[in-house]
């Protein structure tokens, strides 16, 4: 197999006829097309003509690491990323269980990407700010590559972040929310670490990193060819447009026979994608009300999603917390604890209605159960160990899921 990157350069998205090298990586989006008010971000370009005979052939079960030619050059080492099962729910859904990747959530196929363009450029680190699953899992990166990670986050993250982070040793610097990105741009301009988040106005984020996700779209479809429809978690959109460019990659393959409508799922607390479909915008920004949902509770989108909705005349969904919670209860009785944002897809599934497609429905289900706010403060009072008492509170207790 094939391991050398058929990545050639960068193109616009707000103009695909401009185009340009490979490196660096354009990290703040096209500057030729962007405005005071829209950053359009860039995607990698490849030499689809040498994909590789038979890379798609025997896949099941494979790694980003088999992927190489269809993925910006990996020059870091991996963690075994990718991979992740279908659980099928019955009647057609199937969630994509992306908590099984080495540090839980689906962002580890992002970092492989990104950490690689860190390290060959030269950087001696990278900056990041998250609040959950993109820090944790550029901590892991980075250190496994041996570079430096800053962690800019929210005084108010989870535990289980928190201890990712100061495991992998990163430096992690709690701040006010609107001062994280600026401060990921002066760090990066101070001290040369390379930014893996993003620091303009409407998102644009690392161009190499969503490469990665297009990895999701290849499992699906070596499992179970092209669904009707995938319901996706949505933040920046930066997973949604990975999977909707890795199906349309296998359609220009001739592999596949289109691509499946995507589905986008925001909080009803905001929705910044929302906004910009129904108002035929490139990127909006949105006010963020009150929610759980801190993984995706995202005030500005993305060009890069909105083209991925209209691209598989997909639609975009507003799921409200009540929901998330109804979504995240259903896939554990299913034996899957997901983080609130994680149950996004399925909330935004059990709104629409799974009746209305006729063929398999995927929910990508993004991170673990324990990224979630207040996990670790359940604590189980003691039970005294006779029989009358044990055989009560066996009786007492609902009688399963």
């Amino acid at each position: 197999m094939a391991t050398d990157s058929l990545a050639t350069g960068q193109r616009s998205l707000g103009d695909p006829a401009i185009a340009y090298p490979l490196w660096p990586p354009l990290t703040e989006g096209c500057p030729r097309t962007s405005t005071d008010t829209v950053s359009y971000p860039v995607e990698v370009d490849y030499a689809y003509a040498r994909t590789p005979a038979g890379l798609f052939d025997s896949a099941r079960g494979a790694g980003l690491d088999h992927w190489a030619p269809l993925l910006p050059p990996l020059a870091a080492p991996g963690l075994g990323e990718g991979r992740t099962p279908l659980v099928d729910l019955g009647r057609g859904v199937l969630v994509k269980d992306e908590s099984r990747n080495p540090t839980w959530s689906h962002k580890d196929r992002l970092n492989r990407c990104a950490v690689s363009a860190a390290l060959a450029t030269g950087a001696p680190g990278v900056v990041v700010a998250s609040s959950g699953n993109h820090g944790a899992s550029a901590a892991a990166y980075a250190a496994r590559a041996g570079l430096r990670c800053v962690v800019l986050t929210s005084p108010q993250a989870p535990p289980a972040v928190l201890s990712f982070l100061h495991a992998y040793g990163a430096v992690v610097l709690p701040v006010p929310v609107e001062a994280r990105w600026p401060l990921v741009r002066r760090i990066s301009e101070e001290y040369g670490l390379h930014p893996v988040s993003n620091s303009t106005l409407t998102h644009t984020g690392h161009p190499f990193g969503a490469e990665g996700y297009k990895t999701v779209a290849y499992e699906i479809f070596g499992d179970v060819g092209v669904p009707a429809a995938v319901f996706v978690p949505t933040g920046y959109g930066e997973l949604l447009f990975g999977i909707g460019k890795g199906f349309a990659e296998l359609r220009r393959l001739g592999l596949a026979p289109g691509v499946p409508r995507l589905f986008s799922c925001e909080p009803a607390a905001g929705g910044p994608l929302a906004a910009a479909i129904r108002g035929g915008r490139p990127a909006a920004s949105v006010p963020v009300g009150a929610t759980d949902a801190y993984s995706i509770a995202c005030s500005v989108g993305s060009y890069r999603a909105v083209r991925a909705i209209r691209d598989s005349d997909g639609e975009a969904l507003l799921v409200t917390d009540a929901e998330l919670a109804a979504a995240r209860a259903e896939l554990a009785r299913a034996g899957l604890w997901t983080e609130l944002s994680s149950a996004a897809g399925l909330a935004g599934l059990r709104q629409y209605g799974a009746a209305r497609f006729d063929g398999p429905v995927v929910c990508v289900s993004t991170s673990s159960g324990f990224k979630d706010l207040g996990v670790g403060s359940l604590r189980a009072a003691p039970v005294a160990p006779d029989w009358a008492t044990v055989r009560a509170r066996l009786e007492s207790a609902p009688p399963g899921p």
